[in-house]
């Protein structure tokens, strides 16, 4: 494997809420490689955000990286205080969509200005040759009739549209690495697939990093190369995407999997994952999950688990791969689970009608 574009070591990010300390991320480590799509997965809450935000200085005001290192391009991310070194690295080096458009564009400003205005910031081209830059780009990320759309406003596109034109408004600042944050979220299955497509397409031809975040297992299985599974503000299982479908070591990741909506059975009640994560105003004792898993063992609510591995692309921090461990079987649902995604993404895919 080649060397990270971008490699975290033993972040910890601490909010302040009132007279009290959040740890939301707790001793995280992660590398990113060069044109790989990363996916960071997890229930609301487990850090997936947060922790993508220490990559661009965009924590919120009462938030700050309290110990860890983010190497990015030689430097190290947490030691920048100067917002004008920020905002090259912002959307220059490293760019985000986020989950809703609407917030993401400005109503008041028409679509193209706000393109062309990225443009002209970023690439330093005149007003003339950022408006043809900003139709080029309106054209490869479907918008039909680019050229005449231009000046429309926001209110005047679907929301698959405006998600179309926040990437757009993100290539044009040309990134190395791009942030999905729950990019297809907000969107009806249909134009999912779409938005999806897109995504996969345009890194195809411009060859940029990306981050996909979210919270269903079902759109990682056609997007990933890898994954990421946070829970509790840690990262408990990383993978090649085939090895976090074909096997799964922690049961964290075995009942994220078990829950997915294509698995559900006419008459049967779709699984769920009992309980409730821990608060993370105070420490946490042993294993996170513990206290939710039946699987769980005496030690793990006592000591927390290390991260152990699997292959050399593949660990998980479970007491289960302990060689002390007994023997535990994944949940047989998510036997062939690969195949079972594959086989709903393609029906999805088959759906007409819609406009995106």
């Amino acid at each position: 494997m080649t060397e990270p574009i971008l490699s975290a070591r033993d972040i910890v990010v601490e909010f302040k809420v009132r007279d009290r300390v959040l740890t939301a991320i707790r001793n995280v480590s992660l590398d990113l490689y060069p044109e790989q799509v990363l996916a960071v997965v997890g229930e609301s809450g487990s850090g997936k955000s947060v922790l993508t935000k220490t990559f661009t200085g965009m924590l919120e005001a009462n938030g700050e990286i309290a110990s860890g290192s983010i190497t990015y391009d030689g430097q190290d991310l947490t030691k920048i205080k100067n917002n004008k070194i920020w905002q090259k690295i912002r959307g220059g080096e490293i760019a985000t969509i986020f989950q809703d458009p609407m917030t993401s564009l400005n109503p008041i400003r028409s679509i193209g200005f706000q393109i062309s205005e990225v443009i002209i910031k970023h690439q330093k081209l005149s007003k003339g040759e950022a408006k043809k830059a900003a139709i080029e780009l309106m054209d490869k990320v479907g918008i039909p009739d680019a050229a005449k759309r231009y000046d429309e406003y926001p209110y005047q596109y679907s929301g698959g549209m405006r998600q179309r034109i926040v990437i757009a408004i993100a290539l044009a600042c040309r990134p190395k690495i791009l942030i999905c944050d729950e990019p297809t979220t907000a969107l009806d299955v249909t134009i999912q697939a779409q938005i999806i497509d897109l995504i996969k397409s345009l890194q195809a031809e411009y060859k940029f990093t990306t981050i996909f975040i979210t919270h269903d297992l079902g759109v990682v299985a056609s997007i990933a190369d890898r994954v990421a599974v946070m829970y509790a503000g840690q990262i408990i299982e990383v993978g090649d995407v085939e090895e976090i479908y074909y096997d799964p070591k922690h049961p964290y990741t075995w009942s994220l999997l078990s829950s997915l909506p294509q698995l559900a059975v006419d008459g049967e009640k779709l699984f769920s994952i009992p309980g409730t994560p821990p608060s993370l105003f105070e420490p946490v004792k042993g294993d996170a999950f513990a206290p939710r898993n039946p699987f769980a063992m005496e030690i793990d609510f006592e000591e927390e688990p290390p991260m152990l591995e699997v292959t050399p692309t593949h660990s998980a921090k479970t007491w289960l791969l302990d060689e002390r461990a007994p023997h535990v079987d994944k949940p047989s649902i998510i036997d062939n689970l690969h195949e079972k995604l594959i086989k709903s993404l393609n029906s999805s895919h088959n759906i007409t009608g819609g406009n995106a």
